[in-house]
């Protein structure tokens, strides 16, 4: 529950912080992103998607303080299944509002093919 309070809190202030002044001061396709609707849109989402999470980990919080937290314990699973995805996605828009940026994740190829490699030299060197 700690990392899913944590998550939820970072993406809100990175939502506040991060997103708003970039969209306010960049330049794209003639006007500022503040005045494209796509943009609007995906901000309006993040913010919803983190207001979710925040109020999921609030009812968990309560339930735990008021009932234990064996009586949590869905909430509690549903928070560990919720906020790092929408952590994700906020944080996948906000790169994409950075443009530049987004290059980053695939400079060196997916993640996947990492992933694999990685996997391949552990289980041969375990061999």
């Amino acid at each position: 529950m700690p990392q899913a309070i944590s998550s939820a809190g970072h993406q809100r202030h990175a939502s506040s912080y991060l997103l708003c002044p970039q969209v306010k001061s960049r330049v794209a396709f003639g006007k500022p992103l503040v005045e494209q609707g796509t943009i609007l849109a995906d901000i309006a989402q993040s913010r919803v998607e983190i207001e979710q999470a925040r109020l999921l980990v609030l009812k968990a919080a309560h339930l735990m303080d008021m009932a234990g937290n064996k009586a949590a314990a869905l909430d509690i699973a549903m928070i560990k299944m919720v906020a790092p995805s929408m952590a994700y996605r906020v944080i996948d828009r906000a790169v994409q509002f950075f443009a530049w940026a987004r290059a980053l994740r695939f400079a060196d190829g997916p993640d996947e093919v990492h992933r694999a490699a990685v996997a391949k030299m552990e289980l041969k060197s375990r061999v």
